[in-house]
């Protein structure tokens, strides 16, 4: 059974092609759309305001979705989110990737197309233009991202979505 808990009245939306991991968490107001994926030991939770999680993205080993009154957190298509990372109350465009052990704070705005660098921190109420490279503590765009980076960037969520449902089918 995928661990996926009620809260406060609201019950997660996971679509069925979605995969959760048994050691995943998803609590409350949230919603999974197709193909997307939380992997092992991550917490999506949604007790406090809204999140959403779009087609082709995947949350990858203990990252947390979390958001507060006021500051829904939303994750875009073909996002991925790297190990450990912590997204909340934010917004995520499309066609994004958030580095390992990174931190996207309240109403920060990572625009489409998006690199953040691991460990970076990009504090709240940041607007951070599409196609940006983001690093630092605190977060800053450093440069815009090149062609390349940005097709490494979507085949990254692209061999994700593959990796979900050969554990899809591993859990079934």
């Amino acid at each position: 059974m995928a661990p996926l808990y009620p809260f406060a009245g609201n019950s997660p939306a996971v679509h069925d092609s979605a995969f959760v991991a048994p050691t995943a968490s998803i609590i409350g107001n949230a919603t999974l759309g197709p193909e997307s994926s939380a992997f092992y030991g991550v917490s999506v939770r949604a007790d406090t305001a809204a999140i959403t999680v779009g087609a082709g993205s995947n949350l990858q080993d203990n990252v947390v979705l979390h958001a507060d009154p006021g500051f829904p957190c939303t994750v875009g298509e073909r996002v991925s989110v790297g190990h450990a990372a912590v997204v909340h109350g934010c917004t995520v465009e499309d066609d994004c990737l958030i580095g390992m052990g990174a931190t996207v704070l309240n109403g920060a705005v990572i625009g489409t197309g998006s690199l953040v660098a691991a460990g970076a921190v990009v504090l709240e109420g940041t607007v951070v233009p599409p196609r940006s490279l983001v690093a630092g503590v605190p977060g800053k765009v450093r440069r815009e991202l090149t062609d390349e980076e940005y097709d490494g960037v979507r085949a990254n969520a692209s061999r994700y979505v593959e990796l979900a449902a050969a554990h899809r089918e591993l859990h079934a």
